[in-house]
């Protein structure tokens, strides 16, 4: 279905609904909001096949553009929150955004990007208060009509990865013309992969910019469901909005996991979660030990899923089948997957090499304006990788070990750091770390660990000590840290994504290479 035939046949029924505040939008609301901002970019100059960006919270703002620019024929780019001013300008200027559209809580970076804002960027408008430089958003979208344009073609949203390495890059789906509200496959595809219930609530956990959010926001809607959005992540708040709302449906990453399982224990079993039917979660590797304590509290209903902002293929597992395959990500959903060496050729059952993807026709892509490295990720088969490091058993189920730009080598050992990243998340001191290679003068790199520790916990030699014991009591010496820097925090997206980037970059400071 369509949000034209949900505001027809439930008006007044939640479409989207804040967790914290409870403020609804409700399927008229969606409705006319996103046709009177389809009006104003149609009126600003932009057509089938043009670009719009935004720069928006969590919040019910963030819908109707996506909604807008899906009726609308145009490409639309979600920023991420957590991107700085230059950031942020090089998105605009690199997807060629005509209108840009933030909000008066973005100031600290909406304010200076005035002056880095690229000249393709026409229109500058701001919602829920005003900024120097920017038009009112309400009162430019209430002057334009409520009626559908005379023509509705379907848009599509255009993602940026995170910026892990480098500066952000665009990937750029093919659109297809076709008629606004068509049925689409994928819907059923999102219905049943997900495992989702019928007359489904959704509760999405993370920041909606990221590629994960977008779609279950817009897959779910399509479908009826109302879906609950919270503001920012907080583990006791995400067990009352579940009971609150009745959730059936909710998304997770592993590091959410993780901060509700270190809830008190009176905490965590306070709150009615009968409800839930299927908590979904991706974007990173989950340690085994965390999703089996899930599986323990929750029961068998944890669906993973893997995937990326690159739409080159997927796998799904479920919780009976990966308490069988304990650590897989599954098996390939839409097309055959492959592990190849660096030469290319295709790798045994348990070797692990790069993992690749025979796309659809239809997931096709590029990534914008950098034909290098879509050929670079392209192999001589057409076949697609997203530079993964991983393995297949015998049965066709994938295991992730690393990402290939993370892989530590010492001594000419391949060392993937998310072996000894699962084994100290598990330890009672430790609420967040990360695993990098630091430079050795002897081996090249050596192991280290950074980790942010739970209150209660001092941060010393002796701790040091114990968490690489830790480790080595679970893992060869050799995958373990030699050493442990304590820090007040880690560089973590909202979503859950650790930048090691900018965790290794202190420690390569002064130095041509960081390899």
């Amino acid at each position: 279905m369509w949000i034209a035939d949900h505001a027809r046949e439930r008006p007044d029924d939640p479409a989207y609904i804040m967790a914290a505040s409870g403020e609804a939008l409700t399927w008229r609301d969606l409705n006319e909001r996103s046709i009177r901002l389809a009006h104003l970019l149609a009126n600003r100059g932009l057509g089938y096949g043009d670009h719009f960006a935004f720069l928006l919270e969590n919040g019910l703002g963030f819908p109707v553009a996506c909604w807008a620019g899906q009726r609308s024929g145009l490409f639309y780019t979600p920023i991420s929150t957590r991107f700085t001013p230059e950031e942020v300008a090089h998105v605009l200027a690199d997807c060629g955004a005509r209108v840009f559209i933030t909000s008066a809580s973005m100031a600290s970076v909406a304010e200076p990007l005035i002056e880095l804002m690229p000249p393709s960027v026409e229109h500058r408008l701001v919602l829920g208060g005003s900024l120097a430089g920017y038009e009112d958003y309400e009162s430019a979208v209430a002057a334009e009509p409520a009626e559908p344009l005379p023509e509705e073609w379907e848009g599509q949203s255009m993602l940026y990865s995170g910026g892990t390495t480098g500066w952000p890059k665009g990937v750029k789906p093919f659109l297809m013309k076709k008629p606004a509200g068509e049925p689409m496959v994928p819907v059923e595809f999102y219905s049943a992969m997900y495992r989702v219930p019928d007359d489904a609530v959704v509760l999405l956990t993370a920041p909606l910019y990221h590629n994960a959010q977008v779609q279950v926001l817009l897959y779910s809607a399509r479908r009826g469901d109302s879906v609950v959005i919270m503001e920012r992540f907080d583990p006791e708040a995400t067990l009352a909005a579940i009971e609150r709302f009745r959730v059936s449906f909710a998304q997770f990453v592993p590091a959410h996991f993780v901060r509700m399982l270190k809830l008190p224990e009176e905490v965590r079993h306070r709150y009615d979660l009968s409800s839930l039917r299927t908590a979904v979660h991706g974007a990173a590797p989950c340690p085994i030990e965390v999703k089996r304590q899930m599986i323990d509290w929750w029961g068998p209903i944890l669906l993973e899923y893997y995937g990326a902002t690159e739409p080159v293929g997927g796998a799904f597992i479920d919780s009976h089948e990966w308490l069988a395959h304990p650590g897989s990500i599954g098996r390939s959903a839409l097309s055959p997957a492959h592990v190849l060496d660096e030469e290319g050729h295709e790798l045994p059952v348990g070797q692990p090499g790069l993992l690749y993807f025979e796309p659809p026709s239809f997931l096709r892509f590029a990534y914008h304006k950098d034909p290098a490295k879509t050929a670079a990720a392209t192999e001589s088969h057409g076949w697609v990788t997203v530079g993964d490091i991983g393995y297949l058993d015998a049965d066709g189920y994938m295991y992730l070990t690393d990402r290939a730009s993370f892989t530590i080598i010492s001594g000419g050992v391949n060392i993937f750091p998310q072996e000894a990243e699962n084994v100290l998340i598990n330890h009672p001191a430790v609420f967040d770390c990360g695993v990098i290679g630091v430079p050795n003068p002897e081996m090249g790199e050596e192991v280290k660990a950074v980790v942010q520790l739970m209150a209660g916990y001092e941060a010393g030699p002796p701790l040091e000590r114990e968490l690489i014991d830790y480790c080595r009591e679970r893992l060869a010496h050799y995958k373990c840290p030699r050493s442990v820097d304590f820090v007040e925090s880690l560089p973590r997206s909202e979503t859950g994504k650790l930048f090691k980037r900018e965790l290794r970059a202190p420690y390569w400071a002064g130095r041509e290479t960081a390899i």
